[in-house]
């Protein structure tokens, strides 16, 4: 097929990212890529509601990343937001800032998330059977299949999808209320999330060859692994997280205070109140997995996007 430069813009629970790309014969080539911390659902897990603030914050992102993706000559621009805004009472106040900010999301399901970010994922990854792990701020997913495809996406095969309410920020605001979490606190959050794991069990019948960890949580944990100042895509493509390093990690992070939590190297300062939640789930998961480390990918449902626009459905 003919190059198209396309634009994907992923509205989360936690953060707004964009990515413009060309696309041609299946092959994806990065033009630019952003993100934004907006915290769409603070306060969204105990009242049900996207706060006017949060709304007015993805709305700013969203119109910048519109005028960018549109100065850069993308052709085509999909949007899609996830758990905050499909469980919120107001999604219809919401869906009319974005409008007025240049583009109507799609408010996908989570089964469509999770097949939208396996594609992503394994554009660029070959296992005969892999988990992806997606864990987002309202929800996490959990996607098995294989792939052998390459660039082009054109031999994936996903036996099972589920999207779990637990997320970063779900996580946080229901159990983790002191600063820092008490052992209490951090004990009754890992036991909820894993008996939400158990609850889904059939995604995971038999232990998967690999598991494969994307979104914030992963990649910004994976850069305080590494160090990085400033943050480096590349190095955190494709970097392995051992079950002992997040372990040490999730410890050292659940002391600090959030204060502290800021200044901690690889770790966005704005992430600091969530990456405790994530963590938690991200250790839950891999050890639900029998694995004992996780690879981290940059590849996710912003590749999906782009590689099948047509796949996000139609704007509500």
């Amino acid at each position: 097929m003919s190059g198209e430069r396309r634009a994907a813009i992923d509205i989360g629970t936690v953060t707004c990212r964009l990515l413009v790309a060309d696309v041609a014969d299946g092959a994806v080539s990065e033009v630019v890529r952003r993100q934004a911390i907006t915290h769409l659902g603070a306060g969204w897990a105990e009242s049900g509601e996207l706060s006017a603030e949060g709304i007015a914050r993805v709305a700013t992102a969203v119109g910048e990343f519109v005028r960018e993706a549109t100065a850069l000559g993308a052709t085509r621009t999909v949007a899609v937001a996830t758990s905050a805004a499909r469980d919120a009472r107001n999604k219809g106040a919401f869906l009319d800032a974005l409008e007025a900010a240049g583009v109507r999301p799609h408010i996908i399901s989570g089964e469509r998330e999770g097949h939208l970010t396996f594609l992503g994922v394994t554009y660029s990854f070959c296992e005969e059977r892999v988990l992806v792990v997606d864990v987002g701020g309202g929800s996490t997913e959990l996607i098995l299949g294989k792939s052998c495809a390459g660039e082009g996406g054109d031999d994936i095969e996903v036996e099972s999808v589920r999207s779990l309410d637990i997320g970063s920020r779900r996580v946080t605001e229901l159990f983790l209320r002191s600063d820092p979490p008490t052992a209490r606190e951090l004990d009754e959050a890992a036991g909820w999330i894993a008996d939400e794991l158990r609850s889904h069990r059939t995604v995971m019948r038999e232990h998967p060859n690999e598991m494969v960890a994307v979104a914030g949580t992963a990649t910004s944990l994976a850069a305080i692994d590494l160090g990085l100042e400033p943050y480096d895509p590349e190095r955190v493509h494709g970097y392995r997280i051992c079950g002992a390093a997040l372990l040490d990690m999730l410890e050292n992070l659940s002391a600090m205070p959030e204060r502290e939590r800021r200044h901690v190297i690889g770790l966005e300062p704005d992430r600091a109140g969530v990456i405790v939640g994530g963590a938690l789930i991200l250790q839950a998961v891999m050890a639900y997995a029998g694995l004992s480390s996780t690879l981290v990918s940059e590849h996710d449902i912003l590749y999906g996007m782009v590689l099948d626009p047509d796949a996000a459905g139609a704007p509500e």
